[in-house]
């Protein structure tokens, strides 16, 4: 693989959550909103999340979406996931950070304030702009995110240099056992 010729771009702690919150995203399963999150605590992701069904449940993606009072209910939020990972990890959320690519809904804010996160990072508003408010009643500290350009532009550049070719044949260090991988 090659790597850029220039010195990396090291980005600050709220770029480099909120990426992967970006990527995150990409594993959503409602394509009424793919969001994704992360959760951060002492600069250490605790748990990620994205608008997708349970485990073992059917997704909007495959069986269209379950609809009740002009909300899909089919899946969790990003940030319901988060919190839910980072549970069945058994790691505790208070003091927490949660990177966010839209602003929690105000069910997800009330879950978000009862497991103990103080800081929501959000890249955009979603519908409802009570969430800042409820965040000073709370003492949670609400941020708008705004990417740094210089990162922005690095990452496409580091994009644009991935192997887009086909991998050949690759032989698997643990089995001896031949791969045969594809884009």
């Amino acid at each position: 693989m090659k790597y850029p010729t220039k010195q990396a771009f090291r980005p600050a702690w709220d770029d480099y959550f909120m990426s992967m919150a970006y990527m995150a995203a990409e594993r959503s399963t409602c394509d009424r909103l793919r969001s994704g999150a992360i959760l951060v605590k002492d600069k250490r992701v605790i748990g990620s999340g994205y608008n997708g069904s349970p485990p073992k449940m059917e997704h909007c993606d495959d069986v269209g979406h379950l609809m009740h009072e002009g909300h899909c209910i089919r899946t969790l939020h990003a940030e319901e996931n988060t919190l839910l990972q980072a549970a069945r990890l058994g790691t505790s959320t208070n003091g927490s950070t949660i990177y966010s690519i839209y602003s929690p809904c105000y069910h997800c804010l009330k879950k978000l304030i009862a497991g103990g996160v103080k800081r929501i990072v959000a890249a955009h508003v979603y519908r409802d702009t009570r969430v800042s408010d409820a965040c000073v009643e709370a003492g949670v500290m609400y941020d708008r995110y705004t990417p740094n350009g210089e990162w922005l532009d690095y990452l496409v550049e580091l994009y644009k240099i991935l192997p887009r070719e086909k991998t050949s044949e690759v032989k698997s260090s643990d089995t001896g056992e031949k791969n045969y991988e594809s884009e």
